[in-house]
Formats: C-alpha cells, structure tokens, sequence
C-alpha cells in the first residue's frame, strides 16, 4: 500500500483570494479535501501540510521516509527559486517527489523561470490550475499501482 503527502508551501494558505485571476478560486482546502477523494477512490491514504515557513517544510520532508510516505507533491511556491535547504531535503531522502504549479511559471516574470528543486524532483507539473495538482495525483497513484503490481 502506498501513502502520499501533499505540501504547500508560503502563500497557497491564501489560495481562493490570493491573485484568483493567476491562481484560481479554489481554496487550499478545496484542493486538499478534492486531491484526498482521489487518492481515496483507489484506497490510498493522502496527508497534507502547508506552511510559510522553509524550515517546516525541510523538516516535513525529512521525516517522510519514517513516516512512510511512498510520494510526495510539493508546491514550494517561491522557495521554487531559490531554496537550496529544500533542494537538499528532496536530494537527501529516497522519497521521490513531484514539483506542481498552478500557473506556468515560464510565462511569468522571468526570476520564476528557474526552479533550483528540478534537478532533484521526479517531474513538474505546472501550468493547469488546481488540475495540477490532480495529475500529479494521478501519476502517484500509477506509481503505486505498478510498485504494487
């Protein structure tokens, strides 16, 4: 059985008021409840975290191994680009991960375009609103499905 943990990061807490024009109207709680349905419907257990703060973040994803977790989703938000503790977190634990956006980080201000956690991360997926974080779902649950297979 495989257990997911999604984590978001500064800022998504304001997600459904935050620039809704960039970044939806979905509420942080609107995505989490919705992404715990899916991960549900095929009976595998999904916890959430968000903080503003980096070194929450470090901390839960250096814990994931022990908690086992089998994934994780990671919103970084802006510590995308510039974070090396969270690049060093990811690149330190034998979790992989899967880098989500709401928006398409490349057809924004150029200091977005970089992620410095992409050389460390399984994949991106950005640039669908909140069904970016539904199809990193989707591939977690895959993933598992064949570990399990």
């Amino acid at each position: 059985m495989g257990k997911v943990l999604v984590i978001h990061g500064p800022n998504l807490n304001l997600l459904g008021t935050r620039e809704p024009e960039i970044y939806g109207y979905e509420t942080l709680a609107d995505i989490n409840d919705m992404l715990q349905k899916q991960a549900a419907a095929d009976g595998v257990p999904a916890d959430f975290f968000q903080s503003n703060h980096e070194g929450d973040i470090v901390d839960t994803i250096q814990q994931a191994p022990a908690k086992g977790y089998n994934f994780i989703i990671l919103n970084a938000g802006a510590f995308t680009h510039y974070s090396i503790a969270i690049r060093d977190a990811i690149a330190a634990i034998n979790v992989p991960v899967i880098e989500v956006h709401l928006s398409n980080v490349h057809a924004r201000e150029e200091f977005r375009h970089k992620s410095v956690i992409a050389p460390v991360v399984m994949g991106q997926i950005l640039g669908f609103g909140v069904d970016s974080y539904f199809a990193a779902m989707a591939v977690v649950l895959r993933k598992i499905k064949q570990r399990l297979n």
